[in-house]
């Protein structure tokens, strides 16, 4: 290992915390300040390139797979590298942040993966960002337990074999950690330091547990950005001294843009990839963000309308089945959201009917496993995947080379027969609103009205909202989108929610500044490229 430098990164704005000493070692920060200084400098034209692509795409309004890479495409030759014992079986994964219980409770749930989320899931408090690490730490030493001060309940890790593996999210390439600086001031992207901190702590660690440091790499929308995160491991492996290969990366295809280059991403990783994961609500966000203005074949019903049998997402789906298993790579399925009620055994009913029906179709589809937001949903998800993969770890031999997919089809939103509804921009303000508050709490996944929303569905809300207003969208009550008839239905939810919750609690969340963050996403003409940018700038802590 390279011998530490004293870190030229300074932790600025930020209260000390408990335990902080054990992540933030001298070490440890110099080798996310190498990241920073080999690597920024690419993450920002890489991020410039994604506002240059944006702008061709509202000029042409379509987009195709690349001329460019055609010959990696035609090469039937190459594979990704074969996956690792710990993450051969990946049936059923389950998703969450980092906070001390739900670190016990995931790798407790009977899931084969934890999706241990620093992004979506996670509000980047410092506290979250620093103790989220301690968290994992101590969960590869056993050392961690949780006591609930309100219920007096314990928990406590069952034995090693029955824990799920890791594999963690750090944050997206767009979003900076403001508490930890260069020596120019210049703020260190949170890739960077979530990975980063993570990596240099438990590399050598998980390979002694006989897993390794499995990643999650949200909001990637090119091969490139996948070239730099293989850049990123390279280094990385090399700086700890472990062999090259032993970092395992799965990428979210969701963005529309990385829909047409999946071959490519697996390609740019092979040596470190492990998969692709169908993001679906963050997939549609990414439909909206960049046709927002392409007319109204573009326009999106109403979110709970677009099910993943709709002939786009149908394309989606199928295409990244037929991609994984054509070169050796896992195929992850989307998100059951559904957060099972104790009061309401009839809702249950219906929510866990669609879970499954939605876990069957993704099985038989020939996804290899996917995604449940709680433990209560493990078993039901575990049932469809085993009822098709019986004893074996993945159905990676099923190649699918049934599918066609055209480049038109991927977006072929027009496709869709449902329209837009009064009641959907209801839901969307008011999911907005109460995901928003919470975030600025500190909370990155919240149970709303029985589903956990995470930022990707704030976001989906927030550009329906704008999509709307700008396509003049008629709804079926006679009503026209306007600003003026968000604020109205804004103004409404902000006193439902007051006489819900009582004013002492009203008083003390963060209600009114929500209300404003969304409107301002969703009205200004100027679409914000991500709401978590302005809302981060209000996130105290």
């Amino acid at each position: 290992m390279s011998a530490p430098a004293p870190s030229p990164l300074a932790i600025v704005d930020a209260e000390p915390l408990p335990r902080q000493e054990e992540v933030l070692t001298d070490a440890a920060l110099a080798f996310v300040a190498e990241l920073h200084r080999r690597f920024t400098p690419r993450r920002d034209e890489l991020l410039a390139r994604r506002a240059e692509r944006r702008a061709e795409i509202a000029r042409t309004s379509t987009l195709d797979f690349l001329p460019e890479t055609a010959a990696i495409r035609a090469d039937d030759s190459w594979q990704v590298a074969p996956a690792p014992a710990a993450l051969n079986d990946r049936r059923v994964e389950i998703t969450g942040p980092t906070d001390r219980k739900m670190t016990i409770n995931a790798l407790n749930s009977g899931a084969k993966v934890w999706l241990a989320d620093f992004e979506d899931a996670s509000a980047p408090t410092w506290e979250n960002v620093v103790l989220g690490q301690v968290n994992l730490a101590d969960a590869y030493t056993r050392s961690i337990d949780f006591t609930d001060a309100r219920s007096g309940k314990s928990y406590a890790l069952r034995p090693d074999e029955e824990l799920a593996t890791v594999v963690m999210r750090p944050r997206g390439w767009h979003l900076d950690e403001r508490h930890l600086v260069d020596a120019d001031g210049k703020a260190v992207p949170g890739a960077f330091v979530d990975f980063g901190l993570y990596f240099f702590h438990n590399a050598q660690r998980l390979l002694d547990l006989g897993k390794g440091p499995y990643f999650y790499l949200p909001k990637t929308e090119s091969h490139l950005e996948a070239r730099l995160w293989n850049d990123v491991f390279v280094f990385a492996q090399d700086y700890v001294g472990i062999p090259q290969g032993t970092i395992r990366a799965t990428v979210l295809i969701e963005t529309i843009t990385a829909a047409y280059e999946m071959e490519e991403i697996l390609y740019e990783l092979r040596d470190h990839a492990a998969g692709l994961n169908a993001g679906r609500w963050d997939y549609l966000f990414s439909i909206v963000k960049n046709f927002r203005d392409g007319g109204a074949r573009f326009v999106l019903p109403d979110r709970n309308a677009v099910t993943m049998t709709a002939p786009f997402m149908r394309a989606y789906t199928e295409l990244l089945v037929r991609t994984c298993h054509k070169r050796g790579a896992h195929a992850i399925g989307g998100m059951a959201a559904f957060i099972p009620s104790r009061k309401d055994a009839e809702v249950n009913k219906v929510a866990f009917e669609k879970v499954r029906a939605d876990k069957d179709r993704e099985a038989n589809d020939g996804f290899d496993g996917s995604w449940v937001a709680h433990p209560d949903l493990v078993p039901i998800a575990m049932e469809s995947f085993d009822k098709v993969l019986g004893h074996k770890p993945n159905q990676k031999d099923r190649l699918r080379e049934d599918v066609h997919v055209e480049a038109a089809d991927l977006i072929a939103i027009d496709s869709l027969d449902a329209k837009p509804t009064y009641n959907g921009l209801v839901n969307a303000v008011q999911v907005g609103i109460r995901y928003i508050e919470a975030w600025l709490r500190g909370l990155g996944a919240v149970a709303i009205f029985n589903l956990m929303e995470d930022a990707a569905t704030a976001e989906i809300s927030r550009s329906q909202i704008w999509q709307w207003i700008n396509a003049g969208v008629e709804f079926e009550n006679g009503d026209t989108a306007t600003p003026e008839l968000a604020r109205k239905v804004a103004a409404e939810e902000l006193s439902d929610i007051r006489q819900e919750i009582g004013e002492e609690a009203f008083a003390a969340g963060h209600w009114q500044e929500a209300h404003d963050l969304l409107l301002q996403v969703s009205l200004d003409d100027n679409y914000a490229d991500f709401l978590t940018l302005p809302a981060y700038e209000q996130l105290k802590g």
